[in-house]
């Protein structure tokens, strides 16, 4: 990806906003805190990355900004330093001058942001007329040069659009020009680009980088991409269970981590110049009010000794600019980028093709979206697709686990036609082809238990019943890293991760042949994404199975997959093992692709 420009402009001497020893609890545990002791220094034209797993509480610290918390917190103490103001100690009204005008937020979802029913250019001119911002002869004027500014169409045909007539990148791009239009000092973007494509996320971020520098916008970018934050932000504060465990500028954290954390989630991170060996890091963020005594890390850190279960370790300086918070900061050694690192995936060894597609293409109505595609999958392989959003890539994904029937030209499974659609497939068919689907919260089944979840395709396919496929559930949880425990739980007590780990036990109880993996680590933490792979290694490896892995994301590809399809608008631009690809693109898309892609290697 290409790297911004990240020197602060010369104004950044003074303004900007300063959070000071900031503790939020909860109502109704007034001993629980949410975050605590948080100390960070936002000035103009700096872009500060806020990274950390879910749980962290970077989302709460971002929303504190705006003196804001989320039902069943309160601010228990400290300041949030705005221009000589406390914006914590203001009366509301005036905090509600300052949101919007001053210190301006961009959600992680901004479809949640736009009304769905009133048209984008009318959207703009009411924020504009919310905020008395110029004249009623000049607000249309100030929406196009604000949708210009963002590298959108201003004209009216794209004024006259609905926020569903968008595609994810411009609504995004929407949410910014309406966060810029009141020239705000200070600005909060929560995970904006979290799920979108690679090529949207660098317009995004290009855009966003460059209006923070050209304003003078002290930004907090708060996500749990390291690789995204490595291509943005001038310093980074890396958080843990509510507490900030290392901060320093951008350079120091990605080449001297000092923290255990940072360097576990470092590690979680794929590569996109040589194949990683993924893990995620053991255990789970703890939540407020379970968290361990001493360091709140040390029960899932590898260099914990027993001083570290007793005491509380403070924010330590490191060197200029760079602090701590670890007892052995200082006696853990370098850290290695290249850790973990294994070689490519073999293109010569022998391959047992299981699934041959020829000439598909792919209807939605009259509208052909997949035009010609080829390729095929051998045993315990994996096949990576990738694209940008609207490539065809999850159309194609959905023909061959039978959830799409409107295509045209052959899908062979093992030397079978397959049917057009699940309805025209054998049992043994459905059974042997498995569809993970991206959305964890969206694929199971909230009022069941995850033991009827992971039961039901045992049921279905006449696997297993009673005693017997209770204790196949047990062993298919121990094998996803999840154990017996969580049987009896409903999803809603399980984390995006965890439940994504039932999605997978689920599509393993019934004993596939072939799974249809649809972008299924899109939304989840790195340290979680590296679990999830390594799961999905160790099933190719021992169980032998075959994999159509769909993904953006062209450095996870380097480390799960043998051979990648990159497609653009529905047909298959380039084609090969993965290492030629990447080292070697032919096309100008793919090259657009991996230029970018973020990364920290």
């Amino acid at each position: 990806m290409t790297t911004l420009d990240t020197t602060p402009p010369p104004e950044a001497a003074g303004g900007g906003i300063t959070v000071a020893d900031l503790r939020i609890g909860l109502t109704a545990r007034p001993d629980v805190d949410v975050v605590d002791d948080i100390d960070l220094v936002l000035r103009p034209g700096e872009v500060v990355g806020l990274v950390g797993e879910s749980g962290s509480g970077k989302t709460t610290v971002g929303t504190s900004l705006l003196g804001y918390t989320r039902a069943g917190a309160m601010i228990e103490r400290g300041k949030v330093l705005f221009e000589d103001s406390d914006v914590l100690a203001l009366p509301w009204q005036q905090v509600r001058r300052l949101r919007g005008e001053e210190i301006a937020y961009v959600p992680q979802d901004p479809a949640s942001a736009l009304n769905p029913s009133i048209r984008i250019g009318r959207q703009i001119v009411e924020l504009m007329e919310l905020r008395g911002l110029g004249t009623a002869e000049s607000r249309l004027q100030g929406a196009r040069d604000g949708l210009a500014e963002v590298g959108l169409p201003n004209d009216d045909e794209f004024l006259r659009r609905y926020a569903h007539q968008l595609s994810g990148g411009q609504v995004q791009r929407v949410a910014l020009a309406m966060a810029f239009l009141p020239k705000p000092k200070v600005l909060v973007l929560d995970e904006p680009t979290t799920g979108l494509d690679v090529t949207t996320q660098g317009m995004v971020l290009q855009t966003m980088g460059e209006l923070c520098r050209s304003h003078g916008v002290a930004a907090l970018y708060v996500t749990h991409d390291l690789a995204v934050v490595a291509n943005i932000a001038d310093r980074v504060a890396v958080m843990y269970a509510g507490q900030v465990a290392e901060i320093g500028d951008r350079d120091t954290i990605f080449a001297h981590p000092s923290h255990p954390y940072t360097r576990a989630l470092l590690d979680s991170i794929p590569h996109l110049r040589q194949a990683r060996a993924l893990s995620g890091i053991p255990g789970r963020t703890p939540a407020p009010g379970s968290r361990p005594g001493g360091c709140r890390f040390h029960d899932r850190c590898a260099f914990a000794v027993e001083a570290c279960a007793e005491q509380e370790p403070e924010l330590r300086e490191r060197g200029p600019g760079h602090e701590v918070r670890c007892l052995r900061a200082g006696e853990i050694g370098d850290w290695d980028i290249s850790l973990g690192t294994v070689p490519d995936a073999d293109p010569q060894r022998a391959r047992e093709v299981i699934l041959d597609i020829a000439d598909l293409g792919v209807s939605y109505g009259r509208t052909q979206v997949v035009f010609d595609v080829g390729f095929d999958v051998a045993r315990a392989e994996v096949v990576a697709l990738v694209g940008e959003s609207g490539s065809g890539k999850t159309t194609i994904s959905r023909c061959v686990g039978g959830l799409h029937k409107e295509w045209t030209g052959t899908i062979g499974f093992e030397g079978r036609p397959l049917g057009h659609g699940s309805r025209k497939r054998s049992a043994a068919d459905r059974k042997r082809i498995q569809y993970i689907f991206q959305n964890p919260y969206l694929s199971l089944n909230p009022r069941l238990t995850v033991e009827q979840i992971v039961k039901r395709p045992m049921e279905l396919f006449g696997i297993a019943s009673g005693t017997e496929a209770t204790d196949r559930v047990a062993e298919l949880l121990e094998q996803v890293a999840l154990g017996p425990a969580v049987m009896r739980y409903q999803t809603n007590r399980l984390s995006g991760g965890e439940r994504q780990r039932v999605a997978i036990a689920r599509a393993l109880a019934a004993e596939p042949d072939l799974l249809v993996c649809d972008e299924i680590t899109s939304a989840l933490d790195v340290s979680v994404q590296g679990s999830i792979v390594a799961l999905l290694d160790e099933l190719r490896r021992t169980r032998g199975i075959s994999m159509l892995f769909v993904t953006h994301n062209l450095a996870l590809v380097r480390s799960i997959a043998a051979r990648v399809q990159i497609l653009s608008a529905g047909r298959v631009v380039e084609s090969g093992p993965v290492a030629d690809v990447m080292d070697n693109p032919r096309e100008d898309y793919t090259q657009r692709l991996l230029a970018n892609s973020p990364r920290i290697d």
